[in-house]
C-alpha cells in the first residue's frame, strides 16, 4: 500500500516546471501516501479532494498534468473521470483502485482514463508510472492486460466493415486494419486473432490495394484516427 508523509501539501522546493497533479481519494492515508510519493519522484502537488465533486472542483481549477482518481471515492471515480475528460481534456487521468477488476478497468478506459492502477503499487514504481502517462503511455497492470487484450479482440471482431468513400474492406480486413492502425504489430495481430502472421499480412496488402495505397502507414491515414481506448489497450500491448 502507498502510505507514509505529513498531512499537509508541500510545494515550495519542487521547481516549477515539475509536471503537476491533484489526487482525490476519500482515504487520507493513500492520498498522503501518494503524495509523498510523487513529490520524491519530482511531481508537484496542486491540490487534494476526498470526493466526486471536489476532485471535479480542484482539477478544473488548478488544471494539472495528471489527475489521480480514487475509483471509489464518494460520488465515483469513473463518474468523474468522464466529466473531467469532458471539461479538462488536456489533464490525463489516472485511476487508483484498491481492486485488480477487467471490467472496472476497461469502465475507466472508456470514461477517458489513460491508466488504471493498484492502490498497493510501489511508491517508486508510481512516478515513473505516470511520467510514463505524461509520454503518451498507458498505465496499466499487468495481471490484467490479457483479459484486456481479449476484450479488445472481441471489440473488434463485432466492429461493422470499414468503408473509405466507395471502397469497403471485408470484416477480417477491417478488423486486421483496425489493430494495425492501433499500434499492434503483425506478430502481435497474429497472437490475438490466433491466424499465421502469414495470414494477417496477406489481408493487410489486400486491404492496401483496395484502398489503393502502397504502404501501411498510408493505409493507416486512409482509413482514419484510432480511439483513444484502443490506443491505450494497443500501447499495453507493445
Amino acid at each position: 500500500m502507498i502510505t507514509g508523509g505529513t498531512d499537509s501539501v508541500e510545494n515550495d522546493d519542487v521547481a516549477s516546471t515539475a509536471p503537476t497533479v491533484v489526487i482525490a481519494d476519500n482515504h487520507p492515508a493513500i492520498r498522503m501516501g501518494v503524495r509523498m510519493s510523487l513529490m520524491r519522484g519530482g511531481f508537484r502537488v496542486l491540490a487534494e479532494a476526498s470526493d466526486r465533486a471536489g476532485a471535479v472542483k480542484a482539477v478544473l481549477r488548478e488544471r494539472p498534468d495528471v489527475a489521480l482518481l480514487g475509483v471509489h471515492m464518494p460520488g465515483g471515480g469513473i463518474e468523474a473521470a468522464r466529466t473531467l475528460a469532458q471539461q479538462a481534456p488536456e489533464s490525463a487521468l489516472v485511476m487508483l483502485s484498491g481492486s485488480r477488476r477487467t471490467d472496472e478497468l476497461l469502465a475507466s478506459l472508456l470514461a477517458g482514463a489513460v491508466g488504471y492502477l493498484p492502490k498497493d503499487t510501489h511508491p517508486d514504481r508510481l512516478p515513473t508510472a505516470l511520467r510514463g502517462v505524461l509520454k503518451g503511455e498507458a498505465a496499466l497492470p499487468r495481471a490484467l492486460v490479457g483479459q484486456v487484450l481479449q476484450h479488445f479482440r472481441d471489440s473488434v471482431a463485432l466492429a461493422d466493415p470499414l468503408r473509405v468513400g466507395e471502397v469497403e474492406l471485408t470484416a477480417r480486413e477491417s478488423q486486421i486494419m483496425r489493430m494495425l492502425r492501433s499500434g499492434l504489430t503483425t506478430a502481435e495481430i497474429s497472437e490475438t486473432l490466433t491466424l499465421s502472421p502469414v495470414t494477417v499480412r496477406r489481408h493487410i496488402s489486400t486491404g492496401m490495394a483496395k484502398l489503393g495505397v502502397s504502404d501501411r502507414t498510408a493505409a493507416i491515414r486512409a482509413i482514419g484516427p484510432v480511439n483513444a481506448l484502443t490506443q491505450a489497450l494497443s500501447r499495453t500491448a507493445a
